[in-house]
């Protein structure tokens, strides 16, 4: 496989294959799996708090010695930017700025050794696609997104509650239809796809009429847009499958709309005391939103700080700055996600994971022994405050959080190297390990399959992805 497509020849092939997934049948399942989907399950829910945009691990959950900001410091001697506090299991320390995650580790899994994929020059898009599916891009099937295989194997919780909700990404900023690639359910069809809600405090105008429109106004245009179904591509070039896809995937739509649970999607009735605590901007409600579609009965929800090139997590330059206000916006929000639902005896079935496109570093791009393209200007002395944080991409070390779903509790995995390159050197885990672990704990076959253009499609890629048992309790 090519390891450096631009991102022009990314979306080309993504292209193309969203119109092979399109004109494809409808995927065959394999009626030799191993196990009925769900059965010996350790949970029913998961939601992915995706810290897009690159993690720093040694900035995060994975502190390192920590070096203060001086004029003239040699860069290479930077680990941390942020002095290290201690958490509630004894030894592990965090990052400052994390203290409230720190506090309910008590009730979850700290993976330090995640490694990311080495395809060549490293684009966002592309590392993002390759976590999100587990499948290396481009394509020449679409690949469903986690999310939609969850949905897919084991369909709602809820039947008015969609089984798969993305809260949090817009597809107005840079990178848009790189991001589109990777939010889909590929060519299992788009009953299994994402519910969007762009912005979690305008969750319940995505299940409302529009202002203006009364409901049998609605209704009508429900009736018009499946006769516009025929005339779209799905119905010019999709199968039967597609369409009737694309159909039910409304249907549900229509049906939350008229339901009593499309309150959950209204922040305005949370109780203030509680709002307060989420409210630290988007994600932080995101947060707040996830947990009441889990008390409602949502099956997949995954709530990003949202990517946008050279913003958030994507610390290009300013980075010790830049993360004191990213660790603002989630510290609070995810310690009480973990709290609420404990509170209410839903973490048990409920997984949380925590996971990040890869890690960062100040002076390695890539990897120690697989250096690419430098995309950050990062001197080896340092003269400017904008130059202290981690800002090039490092995929060799990176950090994860796991809570719930039988998740063990108050553990650690893996380990990175205490000096630079903060490399992983205990227990390496890697993204086709991360779904299977998760497929294992739902209770879905690893062997999980469809014909998809007369030829298996797996999981993870050609079925050998293996959960980490160590995990799990």
């Amino acid at each position: 496989m090519n390891k450096n497509w631009n991102r022009r020849e990314f979306l080309q092939r993504a292209s193309a294959a969203t119109m092979a997934a399109l004109a494809a049948g409808s995927p065959v399942s394999n009626l030799l799996s191993a196990c009925k989907p769900g059965s010996n399950s350790k949970a029913d829910t998961v939601i992915l708090l995706w810290m897009a945009g690159g993690m720093a691990h040694t900035e995060t959950f994975d502190p390192k010695k920590f070096t203060p900001y001086e004029t003239g410091i040699e860069g290479n001697r930077v680990l941390s930017t942020f002095r290290s506090v201690p958490t509630i299991l004894d030894g592990i320390h965090f990052s400052e700025g994390l203290q409230s995650i720190g506090n309910v580790m008590d009730k979850g899994t700290l993976i330090r050794s995640y490694v990311a994929a080495d395809m060549g020059h490293i684009l966002h898009s592309r590392h993002q696609y390759h976590w999100h599916t587990c499948y290396e891009p481009p394509q020449t099937v679409a690949a469903p997104h986690i999310g939609s295989w969850i949905a897919k194997e084991l369909g709602p919780k809820n039947p008015v509650i969609p089984a798969f909700i993305d809260i949090g990404q817009r597809f107005t900023v840079g990178e848009a239809e790189e991001l589109k690639a990777f939010h889909t359910a590929g060519f299992l069809g788009n009953e299994f796809g994402p519910f969007f809600i762009p912005d979690p405090t305008q969750g319940l105008d995505s299940v409302r009429p529009p202002v203006g429109m009364d409901v049998k106004r609605f209704e009508r245009r429900n009736q018009l847009y499946n006769e516009l179904i025929n005339n779209s591509p799905v119905g010019e070039f999709g199968s039967d499958y597609q369409r009737e896809s694309l159909k039910r995937s409304m249907e549900q739509a229509y049906a939350l709309l008229n339901s009593p649970e499309s309150k959950a999607f209204d922040l305005s009735t949370e109780p203030k005391e509680s709002y307060n605590i989420y409210n630290t901007g988007k994600f932080g409600l995101g947060c707040l939103l996830a947990r009441r579609l889990t008390e409602q009965g949502a099956r997949f929800i995954s709530v990003t700080t949202e990517y946008e090139p050279f913003k958030g997590w994507d610390t290009h330059e300013n980075g010790n700055t830049r993360l004191v206000e990213m660790k603002r916006q989630i510290d609070g929000p995810i310690a009480q996600l973990v709290k609420d639902l404990d509170k209410q005896g839903l973490l048990d079935r409920t997984m949380i994971v925590l996971a990040s496109e890869f890690s960062r570093d100040m002076m390695v791009e890539g990897r120690p022994d697989q250096k690419v393209q430098e995309q950050v200007a990062q001197p080896d002395i340092l003269t400017d405050m904008k130059f202290y944080g981690m800002h090039r991409h490092f995929t060799d070390g990176c950090s994860m959080l796991m809570f719930g779903g039988g998740v063990k509790k108050g553990f650690v995995y893996g380990k990175t190297a205490d000096e630079r390159p903060c490399k992983t050197i205990e227990n390496p885990i890697k993204i086709d390990q991360v779904h299977q672990t998760i497929y294992h704990a739902l209770g879905i076959a690893e062997d999980t399959q469809y014909e998809v253009e007369k030829r298996p499609f797996y999981t993870t890629p050609d079925g050998k992805g293996k959960a980490v048992l160590d995990l799990l309790a």
